[in-house]
């Protein structure tokens, strides 16, 4: 028989199930089951801020469930590229998962990617955060594809980061090719900006700079440019044109299979990391900025008016062809709620 990924995943579900308890009824009396869950990340090993945050949530877990419920983590393409493995999550072969969330099962997903919806950190976090307006919007889309949506994992605001010139303005950007990630609307907010969009798969970045096939990476916090292509890359300039924000998520059938006690203490570890996290994010930038420039990168932030304009530009030429894809009351409330653009600072 013929083996592949698809194979791999169906062997690891039925050896998942088989040695899992599932309670049985929804009058199971007290949590004495016990499971191991598989949890992914499309981006990120096991020493970067993320996997630890992932390994943080995992061991709270053991630790709160008595090493009733364990985590095996799997790392950046341990099991398959971005859209792969966000269906296989969708499908339960992934119970859970930290990812840029895949358009491709409902475009409304596509508010978590709204160019310059916000424009400084304080909107960011009463946007994201535990009571932030657009986390109750997140949180109903995802249950519509079967999806428990924890909350948010903010990294900061992303930039453009080539090799050989840069842009701050969109005449300048003009026949720079850059990779986006290939979900609705980054590549359009790419191209807005003046750059040329290439939308490409995280695996193959590397590749896609070193062989010229692009410029660049956009709509990354400086981390993952400095510490995965530092040797490509000579340039950052912080457009802030995205708010970096992963979803920590489970599989909702395998979530609703757990009684109350359990949900709440994978609910609780993860919220656990979520704060911390939003504690950690804005600091962690700055590490990664002076890391970055010590390392001979050249940091680059565009002037108040360069950042007005783009602003203008993108908000102008991208957000009226997100209204279709979320339709006119969410567009209306995500204007309503979205940043001053005379707000802007450097």
């Amino acid at each position: 028989m013929e083996f592949s990924l698809s194979n791999a995943f169906t062997l690891a579900r039925t050896v998942a199930i088989s040695t899992t308890i599932i309670v049985a009824s929804a009058n199971a009396v007290a949590s004495d089951q016990k499971y191991n869950f598989k949890l992914a990340l499309e981006s990120g090993d096991r020493d970067s801020a993320q996997g630890k945050s992932m390994q943080m949530w995992a061991d709270l877990i053991k630790e709160k469930s008595d090493g009733r419920m364990k985590v095996g983590i799997f790392y950046q393409g341990e099991l398959g590229g971005q859209q792969e493995l966000f269906d296989q999550l969708v499908k339960g072969n992934i119970d859970m998962m930290v990812t840029w969330p895949q358009t491709s099962y409902d475009e409304r997903l596509a508010v978590n990617y709204i160019p310059y919806l916000t424009l400084g950190w304080e909107d960011a976090l009463k946007a994201y955060g535990e009571n932030g307006w657009l986390k109750d919007i997140l949180g109903g889309v995802y249950k519509d594809i079967g999806l428990k949506y924890f909350g948010p994992y903010p990294e900061g605001f992303g930039g453009v980061a080539t090799k050989g010139r840069y842009a701050t303005n969109f005449e300048d950007a003009q026949g720079i090719k850059v990779r986006s990630t290939p979900v609705f609307p980054l590549p359009q907010t790419v191209k807005a900006l003046g750059f040329q969009a290439v939308p490409i798969d995280w695996a193959e970045v590397y590749t896609s700079i070193q062989t010229g096939v692009v410029d660049g990476d956009s709509g990354n916090v400086i981390y993952w440019d400095y510490e995965y292509f530092r040797d490509q890359l000579d340039y950052f300039v912080h457009t802030k044109h995205n708010f970096s924000s992963y979803a920590i998520l489970m599989n909702d059938e395998t979530w609703q299979e757990l009684d109350q006690e359990d949900q709440t203490i994978i609910a609780d570890a993860a919220q656990a990391v979520i704060e911390k996290q939003f504690k950690d994010a804005r600091a962690e930038d700055e590490k990664w900025i002076k890391a970055a420039q010590d390392a001979g990168m050249e940091y680059i932030v565009p002037s108040t008016e360069e950042m007005q304009a783009w602003v203008e530009r993108v908000r102008a030429e991208v957000w009226p062809q997100i209204e279709p894809a979320v339709g006119k009351e969410l567009m209306d409330k995500l204007q309503e709620n979205a940043s001053d653009p005379n707000a802007v600072t450097q």
